[in-house]
């Protein structure tokens, strides 16, 4: 009987040893490996909350490839633990199909970066500043301060206007003058206005086009170039500082107004008192 049960318990100390060796050794593996990923990471500035998510999937796969390595080693038959993992992750990835969409979304956004935390962004019909940017979803916050979720998926797969990645940024105003104004010397009235402004830049150098006739008015177009945090104060206090050049240079901003006709077939009625 004992000559029996030897063989099996030599066997068996040979099989938890084996499994001990692979199992320190796999810890070093995985470990070493967690560093490279990590200096890889660095090195390539990889968003932070990507790396994490990124070292955490990659440090639970390869603890799973431990475990199986180590169950091999014992013999026990994982042929059919890998097809049970095999077919939950495919019923998990059914039914979670719109969720793997913004995750696969997700990381394609955190590694070719079209935006960042604190851009401007139009998307998905929404214009707002850059709050979060998380692995299903970023949220923007609106200029009414009214924070909008946003898929993942549906950022990845369609147009984003990235508002903040140039620093400078042209301002187009419209103007409309009387029929009849001496167009040149509005011109001149228009650019000396906005050269006092020093937020406005130099080069390109601002500009004005004669655009449309209007129902009403001459349009004029005004382009200039400012620092993108000075765009909406400068278009604001450009508009207001035109007005009142205009109104100092005698230059008549027009109302919509319309000349009536009127025609007597008959013969225009007499007037009486």
């Amino acid at each position: 009987m004992a000559a029996n049960v030897a063989p099996l318990l030599l066997t068996a100390a040979k099989s938890i040893l084996i499994a001990l060796v692979v199992y320190f050794i796999g810890k070093w593996v995985i470990h070493f490996t967690l560093r490279a990923t990590d200096k890889i990471f660095v090195k390539y500035e990889v968003e932070p909350s990507l790396a994490s998510f990124l070292k955490s999937f990659l440090k639970g796969l390869l603890y799973i490839v431990l475990i199986l390595a180590i169950l091999s080693t014992v013999g026990v038959e994982v042929t059919a633990f890998i097809a049970v993992l095999g077919a939950a992750g495919l019923a998990i990835g059914l039914a979670l199909q719109g969720s793997l969409a913004n995750f696969a979304g997700g990381i394609l956004i955190l590694i070719f970066k079209p935006f960042k935390v604190g851009d401007t962004i139009e998307a998905q019909g929404t214009l707002g500043s850059v709050e979060t940017i998380a692995i299903l979803y970023t949220t923007v916050r609106n200029f009414d301060n009214k924070v909008v979720t946003i898929p993942n998926g549906a950022l990845a797969n369609n147009s984003i206007v990235n508002f903040s990645v140039k620093p400078t940024r042209r301002i187009d105003m419209s103007v409309g003058v009387a029929y009849g104004t001496d167009l040149k010397k509005t011109r001149q009235v228009i650019l000396d206005t906005l050269k006092k402004d020093e937020r406005i830049h130099a080069d390109p150098a601002p500009a004005v086009y004669f655009t449309n006739f209007g129902d009403n008015s001459l349009d004029l177009t005004v382009r200039c170039w400012a620092n993108a945090d000075d765009l909406w104060p400068v278009f604001w206090d450009s508009m207001e500082a035109l007005k009142e050049s205009l109104e100092a240079n005698a230059i008549e901003i027009p109302f919509p107004q319309r000349d009536v006709h009127h025609f007597f077939p008959e013969g225009k009625p007499e007037i009486k008192g």
